[in-house]
């Protein structure tokens, strides 16, 4: 007897959503059971796009695989073989596969065409599309696709999708990311993209919905774009316009506005800083230059002290002591951070020696050490101060 097949009716019919089928088998496997059928509409992962999740009967379908030439369906239960079964995709997801696939096909066209790259990358995330470009495509080039792209869109061409024979596929310049061999499925959107592919798509580029590049990187010497289409684009669309708006309304502006007020503020908030920077410096001088020089280890102990205005004072301190000099200032954490500084000698060994004992960590050079640890002010103290 020959064995049977899966037929895959997602070629057949992209949106079955609900079909019958009979169980060919059914293994155990470490998470579950791995059901074949006779036919179909799940998903297997394969070609960029992530596997299609559903019900068989009432039974969760968590996975599909498909490995030398069978379609695995993973379930939390098993099944009889003969069983016949009624399968259900989650369509709303499967949707949104389709929108994003075929989304990707029209942008990788186009930038096939107009910047001669290939697409040598492709993944369908959670969250968005990441597709790897083999060369660079600058700001305005990548506008340039977007808006291609979105034309293909409005103009809701038809999308085909076929198996052409040896002598035909010979004729057809199509994209691949590699060699192929045995048949090959073509999907074609006029004036757009000719591309082999194993994947799920739309019927028609009206139903993709916006096409919307959030992102773009130089990656291994092209070009990573992150792309979002339907439904997608509209809540990433959403999420960001709710975003401005709440921005504009507390800085008082337009929210076409929003950028330049961001660039004064930024402006401002450097020019403070620097205004207390100096601020700063003038307090450390004057606190240092109040301190009566002293043999052997200064220790001081600050309240809400930055790591730079530490290394800042101890630094200030050295010069009034004849061994290190110490600035510590509580970190919220039941410990303190902490600046060592010395014109005389090492402070290495004293910092290791506090890190040690008040189960500190820290590091830096012969003159200055930075770090934290954790103790009380006495105990710190006196350690400190007894340290030759």
């Amino acid at each position: 007897m020959d064995e049977e097949t899966t037929e895959k009716l997602y070629y057949a019919d992209a949106y079955l959503k609900i079909f019958r089928a009979r169980v060919l088998k059914c293994v155990p496997d470490k998470n579950g059971f791995l059901v074949v059928l006779d036919h179909t509409a799940f998903y297997p992962e394969g070609g960029g796009q992530p596997p299609d999740i559903g019900v068989l009967n009432t039974c969760d379908v968590l996975d599909v695989q498909e490995r030398g030439g069978e379609i695995y369906h993973r379930t939390s239960r098993p099944f009889s073989v003969g069983e016949t079964v009624t399968g259900s995709i989650n369509w709303p997801r499967r949707f949104s596969m389709m929108q994003q696939h075929t989304g990707e096909h029209i942008v990788s066209g186009i930038a096939h065409r107009f910047f001669g790259v290939d697409n040598v990358g492709f993944h369908m995330g959670p969250q968005a599309i990441t597709v790897d470009f083999s060369g660079p495509i600058d700001e305005n080039g990548l506008e340039l696709v977007e808006r291609l792209a979105n034309e293909a869109v409005y103009r809701n061409l038809s999308v085909q999708a076929e198996f052409p024979s040896p002598e035909e596929l010979g004729k057809i310049p199509y994209r691949s990311k590699k060699e192929l061999s045995g048949a090959v499925r073509i999907i074609t959107i006029p004036g757009f993209d000719v591309c082999a592919c194993c994947g799920t798509h739309v019927a028609r580029t009206g139903e993709i919905g916006a096409i919307r590049i959030t992102d773009a990187m130089r990656y291994k010497g092209g070009t990573r774009i992150s792309l979002l289409c339907g439904s997608r684009a509209m809540r990433d669309y959403k999420e960001k316009e709710k975003s401005v708006g709440k921005i504009s309304s507390l800085l008082s502006v337009k929210q076409v506005e929003v950028a330049q007020a961001v660039e004064r503020l930024q402006q401002e908030g450097s020019s403070l800083k620097q205004r207390l920077d100096l601020a700063w410096n003038r307090i450390f001088a004057l606190e240092a230059s109040a301190v009566k020089e002293t043999k052997g280890n200064l220790c001081r102990f600050e309240k809400e002290l930055e790591p730079d205005g530490l290394r800042k004072f101890s630094l200030l301190l050295a010069h009034k002591c004849s061994g290190t000099a110490a600035v510590f200032s509580e970190n919220g954490e039941s410990g303190y951070r902490y600046a060592l500084a010395s014109v005389h000698g090492d402070v290495r060994p004293v910092g290791k020696e506090m890190n040690r004992i008040f189960s500190g960590r820290g590091g830096g050079s012969p003159e200055l050490m930075q770090g934290s640890l954790k103790g009380k002010k006495e105990e710190i103290e006196n350690v400190f101060l007894l340290h030759k």
